[in-house]
């Protein structure tokens, strides 16, 4: 077990170099034009999957780091540079995460290289889980896979939504309804293979930020996959849906939800991803506070200024270390006894959103203005006290963890 340090290695300290030279020189002078745009900026994931950080081998050598730094450390660095187009590039890794926690090693070997296609051929994957009536509570999801046993197919039906390059993706990674009597634990994850009949992309959201990112609803109509798309295989599947319904009749120990502890691992990347933004907003607002002048001095000198700055600097690092300490503690096995992933999302989240708010003040009108990034930051901070659990979702989990409450 590694043990917890503040001091990022030198092969670390290389990798986060490289990062942010690649999020300086390549990600934020296309970031206004993809934002406007509003399209997946395909030409800067070519770019990425060239230099090799689009790739499965980059995202797993960060995930296996045995400090737990590799992923915040990546995630605050591309997202520095820009949350539209660094979530367009990191987006697929949801998808291939699913297939590496649930998937057989053959179904890894034939459908992750197929998510991330290659340099010259980008792809990219979707997962798809959210659905109009189920975003925070996953257990009341509706859509549905039947086995059709004479054929060995599994038949989706079905509206998924807020889906990450839904519609786009050469693959989707699709949660359904197996056995609904189960609630949540009569979940199952499928891979549908590219042009497969029957999915097509519904309504493509106009976001208020993150517009370089495609958000799109995922229709599912009489969609038939192979059984060797069951993610884990169906024996596996049969067991677990045995184990549940022998529990459901005892009628005795209940048992954490699974998505739930899944999300509740995954947290601290979306913190890091906070962090990044955050940390962007007060560079700009930390450095047009320098030089800018009003009555005869650079503003930074008033205090009502410098004491801005002070705060967002002190939050941004709090923040970072509540992302450091859940990631090491996830990597190395530590329970999260007080839900430090929620804490580290939460406080991440809450801080980027106040913190270019404060960025915008500072710049005063040229930060409302879309000739500085900082009103940008501020629209895409916005999401990260949604996505991957509302901030109303993080104190619910806290606050039933502390309590010894399951959470459901």
């Amino acid at each position: 077990m590694a043990e917890f340090t503040m001091e990022l290695s030198d092969e670390q300290k290389e990798v986060r170099d490289w990062l942010h030279g690649f999020a300086a020189d390549v990600i934020r002078p296309a970031a206004a034009e993809w934002d406007e745009r509003e399209e997946t900026p395909w030409p800067v994931i070519q770019e990425a999957a060239k230099v090799g950080i689009y790739s499965l081998d980059f995202y797993a050598q960060q995930y296996f780091d045995p400090t737990g730094l590799g992923i915040p450390m990546a995630m605050e660095e591309l997202f520095w540079g820009d949350a539209g187009i660094a979530l367009s590039i990191v987006g697929t890794g949801l998808a291939a995460v699913g297939v590496l926690a649930n998937g057989t090693e053959e179904q890894i070997g034939t459908w992750i290289p197929q998510m991330y296609g290659d340099a010259n051929d980008v792809k990219v994957a979707a997962f798809c889980s959210s659905e109009p009536d189920a975003g925070s509570d996953v257990a009341s999801m509706r859509t549905r896979a039947v086995y059709d046993e004479a054929k060995d197919e599994w038949v989706l039906n079905g509206t998924k939504t807020w889906a990450t390059n839904g519609g786009i993706a050469n693959v989707h990674v699709v949660v359904a309804v197996v056995d609904p009597e189960l609630g949540s634990k009569g979940h199952a994850s499928f891979i549908v293979p590219p042009n497969t009949p029957g999915l097509s992309q519904g309504q493509k959201f106009k976001k208020h930020g993150i517009r370089a990112s495609h958000t799109a609803e995922v229709i599912l109509d009489n969609v038939r996959v192979p059984g060797s798309c069951l993610l884990g295989g169906k024996e596996k599947l049969d067991a677990r849906l045995a184990r549940a319904r022998e529990k459901a009749k005892k009628g005795g120990e209940r048992v954490k939800n699974a998505a739930m502890a899944t999300f509740e691992a995954s947290r601290p990347a979306v913190g890091a991803m906070a962090v990044g933004t955050a940390r962007a907003a007060y560079e700009v607002a930390l450095e047009y506070a320098q030089t800018r002048e009003q009555f005869g001095r650079p503003i930074i000198d008033n205090q009502g200024v410098a004491f801005q700055l002070a705060d967002m600097r002190t939050s941004i690092d709090a923040a970072r270390l509540l992302v450091w300490r859940a990631s090491w503690m996830a990597i190395n096995g530590k329970p999260f006894t007080a839900a430090e992933g929620s804490m580290s999302k939460l406080f991440a989240s809450e801080t980027a959103k106040k913190v270019t708010a404060q960025a915008i003040q500072i710049l005063g009108g040229n930060g409302y203005t879309r000739e500085y990034p900082v009103e940008r930051m501020h629209r895409d901070s916005a999401i990260y006290t949604i996505f991957e659990g509302t901030s109303e979702i993080q104190r619910l989990v806290i606050a039933r963890t502390l309590a010894g409450i399951p959470i459901r």
